[in-house]
């Protein structure tokens, strides 16, 4: 695949950990925006480091990872119940990306044989001790294994996305769902914050995708794309971070108003702040 830098898109700074700005730019093939430089892989974790990434913690400190918190616990209900209307009797399921371990405790909880599989130390640690499965390496595991993958916020990190998608293929079975909720940059969010849209979020996110990045990208996999569902309360939570990176003050009145913005303006054309993916591989 030519992930190919046609043309500069934008300048971002990491307002999270480093500070230090990156650049992305556009592929016109894919409708793709890369981070550049990507650090390199050894290097990435140093940008997880920070107590602010709270998708790696159980963290209550504030209201706002109170709120986050909450939030999260009405969003896992509604992600078991996505499962459910693809038709799939409760069975296998992969994490990638599992984070803290919540999401398969929720779907454990509702009869689903959970099984995760997280790089960061920090967050492994805590999915341990909430009594689930979690897998050291992919690799390790047979062919079609699974009725269902998913991918909550994950396939922007992944530095190498052909070996990331192949690997998906190969362990997803032949009826299976693959699930992948991604940002989304056309997002109207997006376009109104520009470089100081959180969802962003350089270099940590190294690939920023619209809906027709993902059908192209993983149609050259043997996927389609099934169903489209928006993730709602996104719009929110990204748009009250980007207020804060914008004006230094999270500003919460007017970024529900901006998150409340993008989900009516996305109501026809689909582009929601954030994206949830259904596919499943194309049959022959």
């Amino acid at each position: 695949m030519n992930f190919s830098k046609d043309e500069k898109f934008l300048e971002v700074k990491d307002y999270t950990v480093s500070q230090e700005v990156f650049s992305l730019y556009y592929n016109r093939t894919y409708d793709l925006l890369q981070t550049d430089p990507m650090p390199a892989e050894e290097n990435l974790g140093r940008y997880y480091q920070s107590e602010n990434y709270i998708s790696h913690t159980d963290g209550k400190r504030n209201i706002f990872e109170r709120l986050y918190q909450s939030v999260k616990r009405i969003a896992l209900r509604k992600k078991v119940d996505l499962l459910f209307r693809q038709n799939i009797v409760a069975g296998s399921i992969l994490d990638i990306g599992c984070g803290t371990g919540d999401f398969l405790v929720e779907a454990k909880k509702r009869g689903w044989d959970a099984t995760g599989f997280e790089p960061s130390e920090k967050a492994r640690g805590l999915a341990s001790k909430k009594e689930i499965k979690i897998v050291p390496q992919l690799c390790e595991l047979p062919n079609h294994s699974f009725d269902v993958i998913t991918l909550w916020h994950v396939l922007e990190h992944v530095p190498n996305l052909e070996e990331q998608i192949s690997e998906l293929y190969r362990l997803l079975k032949p009826e299976g769902k693959l699930i992948v909720a991604v940002p989304n940059y056309k997002s109207y969010d997006a376009i109104y914050y520009k470089e100081y849209w959180a969802a962003f979020d350089v270099p940590r996110h190294l690939w920023h995708f619209s809906q027709k990045s993902i059908a192209s990208i993983f149609a050259n996999f043997n996927f389609q794309v099934d169903e489209l569902q928006p993730m709602l309360f996104d719009s929110f939570y990204v748009s009250l971070l980007s207020e804060e990176y914008k004006t230094g003050k999270k500003n919460w009145i007017k970024a529900f108003f901006i998150g409340l913005r993008s989900n009516v303006e996305a109501r026809n054309s689909m582009e929601y702040s954030s994206l949830v993916y259904c596919l499943s591989k194309v049959r022959n």
